[in-house]
């Protein structure tokens, strides 16, 4: 008996017993409720535990007391708490374990007279998960003040995986009832989602990761096991290279480090060092590293930050790899055999997943959880495949072999849609697959407005993929290239070398039309995996971009240094990213020219020219804008942070979307002001964001004077059409008359300006 008093089950030794125990009432024929109950008596003993308790997850989000051993017989099947309520119900709400030496003092009791309960103090309780999944919660207690170890708490865990496979059996509860969403498949249904990668599509869902089985979770002999995992970890990473390495039209650059970075993970030795301490408890090695993937979804259902939650998906995809080889199985069973029109669905992807799939068969992914700022996001936009994410409750909804309809220009999915909504939006596909064609034939017309003002066109980048965009969408060249994305994809910093060949490679890629470089924009919710921080209150008005660049100076020459290399004999154009203040563009300008000077003095070719430009970002500029244009030969306006700071307003909480809307008269004003204190000082003022890309918003920034827009490739076509449909001389006198009344709806009011006068917006 270990200190706590509990048992020597507390130890490695005494789980495995604890373990093969419980595989011999499996393996016995009795009825599930019987095996059930010996479970619990099994648990008990050998846990030195006066209660077991098995609760059992039932239809309507209710957990029924289904075996227990030392409390009152007569309560089995009659006891029942909702999710969240009691210590028991607070268990299967959070899928985390919960141990107590003074349970019935905490706030979240709940007592429960048929029990008995009353005569116990201690309380140690695990959800019983499956697939991510909770079926019920497995509890054991003592009359005495008990503090349960950290060892017991593991050791309880494991065996409740035990418990979910007799009760996911379907013996206990029907499987029907094992989902906790009535008449699925029978009622259409609309999700709120939120658009990863853009794009329409209909067709059948296909779950992207159906349940593994696991007919064998004790092991007889650990290092036996441990050899197994080895060789599964050897044949996982040979399979990945090879995936890696066949798949063409992908693109390469950063695009093929995002996959490389995954690839990475592979060897984190602290993944496999926690598969290989749950095989130790006396597990399988699939089984232990189930366990250790429903570790993960509990973490994960705690994490907010972005980046530690797509590095936690990152490894559950390698952990459903890992146990599709340790199982004999070499791919997804249906990875290639697809309907003609598959949309994948999943609660979460790993950025290599989607290569799995046959690409003339996908249309398209929905995904539970998954940001826009995700790996699978990245190479979803990348093999033009539409993806939408954050859709609540995706996975207890969508069936096998439902119908689906991703309507990514209005932030929905359809499930198992009427057949009138399948004709409308087939229509609507339809519709825009003649706007894109007819964009696409347009691409090599001006954007010129119906009274002569041309307006220049640019896509913002950040990976090599993006470069041949300019060509696909006739932009005049790339108004902003997000250097931090080579840093976030790869494994280590990348030094002057690498960073070299990347900017070249744009350039090449470029073929003379501009790139501007905005230097590094990391920290807020960009994070280098190599560089660990201290965490911020407030990150995304914290220490991050050109403030971490003057801060980290080594850091900013060596990206300095590898620009001037890469565009010798070409134009540089190079952006500071957040300046607030003139003197962090005065500093970081320093830089440059010392970095411009160390080339000439070692003999390098220098660039043709050089123009240095500041993102007006921070409102703190306004007061300054004489100053910074007197500096700066270009400033871009970046709308996405200057509208979040002006509003005071975080553009990644949900809560706030569309409540303060760029088009109010607030900030056109301020746009406006920059604009006009550019053409001023005759310096050029451009802007990217998502203001760029919307084609009304576009339209009232052009009426503003700006002549310069960066955007995401795909918005080029409808930008172009907007321009090419537009009288601006109109447009600006209509602008002007609004701004004359108080308080107008400049949205409403601009929409039916385009109406009535035939511009294009979609």
């Amino acid at each position: 008996m270990n200190q706590s008093g509990g048992p020597a089950g507390g130890d490695l030794t005494g789980a495995r017993l604890l373990l093969r125990r419980i595989r011999t009432v499996m393996a016995r024929n009795l009825p599930a409720q019987r095996r059930l109950d010996e479970i619990a008596r099994t648990i008990a003993g050998a846990m030195v535990a006066e209660v077991c308790s098995i609760y059992v997850l039932r239809a309507g989000e209710v957990l029924e007391l289904f075996a227990t051993e030392g409390l009152k017989a007569e309560a089995v099947h009659l006891t029942r708490l909702r999710v969240g309520e009691g210590l028991v119900g607070d268990i299967a709400s959070h899928a985390r374990p919960l141990a107590l030496a003074d349970a019935q003092h905490h706030p979240q009791f709940a007592y429960r007279p048929e029990t008995g309960e009353e005569l116990f103090q201690s309380f140690m309780g695990v959800p019983v998960l499956r697939g991510g999944r909770v079926l019920g919660v497995l509890v054991v207690q003592n009359k005495t003040r008990r503090h349960y170890t950290e060892e017991e708490v593991e050791t309880l865990e494991t065996v409740a995986m035990v418990v979910a496979e007799l009760v996911a059996g379907g013996e206990l509860v029907g499987r029907e009832e094992l989902s906790p969403v009535t008449g699925i498949g029978v009622l259409p249904e609309r999700l709120e989602a939120q658009v990863l990668a853009p794009g329409l599509a209909l067709g059948i869902a296909v779950l992207h990761q159906p349940d593994i089985t696991l007919t064998q979770l004790v092991a007889e002999d650990p290092l036996k096991e441990i050899e197994r995992l080895d060789d599964a970890m050897s044949a996982m990473k040979l399979a990945l290279d090879e995936l890696l390495e066949q798949q063409d039209g992908t693109g390469g650059g950063e695009h093929r480090e995002v996959l490389d970075t995954y690839r990475m993970l592979a060897e984190d030795r602290g993944w496999a060092n926690r598969i290989i301490e749950a095989i130790e408890t006396g597990l399988t090695a699939e089984a232990a590293v189930q366990k250790v993937q429903n570790d993960m979804r509990a973490r994960m259902r705690e994490i907010q930050d972005p980046y530690l939650r797509e590095r936690l998906a990152d490894l559950e995809d390698l952990g459903n790899r890992l146990q599709r080889h340790l199982l004999g199985q070499q791919e997804l069973p249906h990875a290639r055999d697809l309907p003609d029109a598959a949309i994948i669905v999943a609660r979460n992807m790993g950025p290599a997943e989607l290569l799995d799939y046959d690409r003339q068969r996908l249309k398209g992914v929905v995904l539970e959880e998954g940001t826009a700022s995700s790996h699978v996001a990245i190479v979803a936009r990348a093999l033009d495949v539409p993806l939408l994410g954050h859709c609540a409750g995706l996975m207890d909804k969508v069936q096998a072999g439902d119908s689906l309809v991703l309507d990514g220009d209005n932030d929905q999915v359809f499930l198992r849609p009427s057949e009138d909504i399948l004709q409308v939006f087939a229509s609507s596909m339809r519709a825009r697959a003649l706007r894109q064609e007819a964009y696409v034939a347009d691409r090599d017309l001006p954007a010129i407005t119906l009274d002569g003002v041309a307006i220049n066109l640019m896509i913002n980048a950040g990976l090599l993929i993006d470069v041949p965009q300019l060509a696909a969408t006739g932009a005049a060249g790339i108004g902003l290239f997000r250097t931090e994305v080579t840093f976030m994809v790869a494994h280590t910093f990348p030094d002057v070398a690498r960073q070299r060949e990347v900017y070249g490679r744009v350039l090449d890629g470029a073929g003379g039309r501009p790139v501007v470089f905005r230097t590094l924009d990391i920290g807020s919710d960009k994070v280098l995996p190599y560089w660990h921080r201290d965490a911020e209150e407030n990150p995304a008005m914290g220490w991050r971009a050109l403030r971490i660049s003057l801060d980290r100076p080594a850091m900013l020459r060596q990206q300095l240094r590898a620009m001037i290399r890469a565009a010798g004999g070409r134009d540089l154009h190079v952006m500071f990213p957040m300046v607030a203040l003139v003197d962090e563009f005065d500093d970081a300008k320093q830089i440059l020219d010392l970095e411009l000077q160390r080339a000439r003095d070692k003999g390098q070719e220098l660039p043709v020219g050089v123009r240095v430009g500041a993102m007006f970002e921070v409102p703190a500029l306004y007061w300054q804008m004489e100053e910074i244009f007197r500096r700066a030969d270009f400033v871009s306006v970046g709308s996405n942070d200057l509208a979040q700071f002006v509003f005071a307003a975080d553009r990644g909480n949900a809560q706030l979307q569309g409540r303060y809307d760029p088009l109010s008269p607030a900030f056109l004003r301020l746009v406006g002001d920059i604009v006009r204190a550019g053409q001023a000082c005759s310096k050029p003022v451009s802007l990217c964001g998502e203001m760029a890309g919307d084609a009304l918003e576009a339209m009232a920034l052009l009426a503003l004077g700006l002549r310069s827009l960066s955007m995401a490739p795909p918005s080029i076509g409808p930008i172009r059409a907007m321009i090419r449909s537009l009288d601006l001389g109109r447009l600006q006198a209509h602008m002007a008359a609004l701004g004359q009344q108080r308080g107008p709806d400049m949205r409403s009011s601009l929409r039916a300006f385009a109406r009535d006068h035939g511009v294009a917006l979609s």
